[in-house]
């Protein structure tokens, strides 16, 4: 059985952080889905689309990683997708927790497992909020986000 795994969400925009977590899962699966979840009551600065042609872009070179959006559950979607992981960053305790709570009723409505990876430390204080915000001031950005993306 192949192991794939959906990386989900917004990714709005897709950060080091992000890329440092794909970096390393990828020895662990066979595919990972870089899954952008649709939420029509988030603000966002990029549109989905955007998002999937900026991140196909940096990983067209890469087979093992396909980027698709969806919406509703993401269980859902990773049953749609034959995945059997769902893969996580934690930056800070608190994600732990939320994290740990998501995957337990995950695990229970679909048996699919959670994978989480921490955050590297150099990358922790990262997310892609603050680099909305440094954006909406025309701050360069070049440094939280991974070499060769285009916004």
């Amino acid at each position: 059985m192949k192991r794939i795994a959906i990386f989900p969400g917004s990714f709005d925009p897709y950060t080091i952080g992000h890329h440092s977590i794909i970096e390393r899962a990828l020895p662990l699966f066979d595919k990972i889905i870089i899954a952008i979840g649709i939420n029509g009551a988030k603000n966002s600065m990029f549109t989905p689309q955007q998002r999937i042609d900026s991140i196909r872009q940096l990983y067209a070179s890469e087979p093992r990683i396909e980027v698709a959006s969806y919406s509703g559950l993401t269980v859902e979607y990773a049953k749609t997708q034959n995945a059997n992981f769902i893969l996580r960053g934690v930056r800070m305790i608190q994600d732990f927790e939320y994290e740990k709570n998501l995957a337990e009723v995950n695990r229970s409505l679909t048996g699919i497992e959670t994978v989480l990876l921490y955050t590297l430390p150099e990358h922790s204080h990262i997310s892609s909020s603050i680099v909305r915000e440094l954006l909406s001031f025309n701050h360069d950005v070049s440094n939280l986000l991974p070499k060769g993306l285009i916004l």
